[in-house]
């Protein structure tokens, strides 16, 4: 074996992860991030989301289409699904799961119909039960983890987001009572940020840029997060060094999960 070999051999890397919502702002920042950092990233997203080519030799991104609300049952799609991670996986064990993947529908309780809730909790909630039940078994081989993706939701909400307050906070309650059960085995923990300046928020401020540097102005650190700011704690969380770090659920709000709000 020639010297050129054994180097490429090196700088293969040893241990992936699976990113869900991987072409949204925060998840194309966690494929960065996470690739940079030397992890093989299996990126998963809807089929129209996930860029093309799908993967190629020796990349650190392989792509993998996926609709999750198929994946929420122990039927052929996820069998389809988990075979294909583990071809994925032959060369650099799957060590990490980020489920980061979310829908957001807004509404009064009165008018989300039952197709809103339904969705909100087979992405948010049903789908990384199903996903992190059927990849147990390698995670578990590599002493790996577990991220969920929650929100500040889960605990600070606002009228019009009960359907997606209510996935969040199962959750982060998902995340709690994993670490108890599976912790010794597999590490799991959670983030849940505030306000992350992804082109869908600085969209839905298009109109109304005062209102966004209000928003700004709120947060005590004076500033809202970045995608990358989730995607270096996420790398933090899933660090195998970091092996006594299980059941944490990360409050990523620039301090604003302790700030009273005083109507003037």
């Amino acid at each position: 074996m020639s010297m050129g070999t054994i180097d490429h051999m090196e700088s293969l890397p040893r241990r992936s992860v699976l990113i869900t919502g991987a072409a949204g702002g925060i998840g194309s920042a966690l494929v960065q991030h996470l690739q940079s950092e030397g992890w093989s990233v299996i990126a998963t997203d809807r089929k129209m989301a996930c860029p093309s080519p799908l993967h190629h030799e020796g990349s650190l991104v392989h792509w993998l289409p996926a609709d999750l609300e198929l994946l929420t049952s122990d039927g052929h799609p996820l069998e389809i699904f988990a075979r294909k991670v583990g071809e994925l996986t032959r060369r650099a064990p799957l060590m990490a799961i980020v489920h980061n993947a979310a829908v957001q529908r807004v509404g009064t309780f009165a008018d989300l119909t039952a197709a809103d809730w339904q969705a909100s909790l087979a992405i948010n909630l049903i789908a990384p039960v199903a996903i992190s039940r059927r990849l147990l078994g390698e995670l578990i081989a590599t002493r790996g983890s577990i991220v969920h993706i929650s929100s500040i939701h889960s605990q600070l909400t606002k009228a019009g987001f009960t359907a997606y307050a209510t996935s969040k906070a199962a959750l982060s309650g998902l995340t709690r009572a994993l670490s108890v059960e599976i912790g010794h085995l597999v590490r799991v923990n959670a983030i849940e940020p505030a306000a992350i300046r992804t082109p869908m928020l600085e969209a839905g401020f298009e109109k109304h840029r005062d209102r966004l540097a209000e928003l700004e102005a709120y947060h005590p650190c004076k500033s809202i997060g970045s995608p990358h700011d989730v995607a270096r704690a996420v790398n933090y969380l899933i660090d195998p060094e970091n092996s006594f770090l299980n059941g944490c659920v990360l409050q990523l709000g620039g301090g604003i999960h302790n700030k009273l709000h005083d109507p003037s």
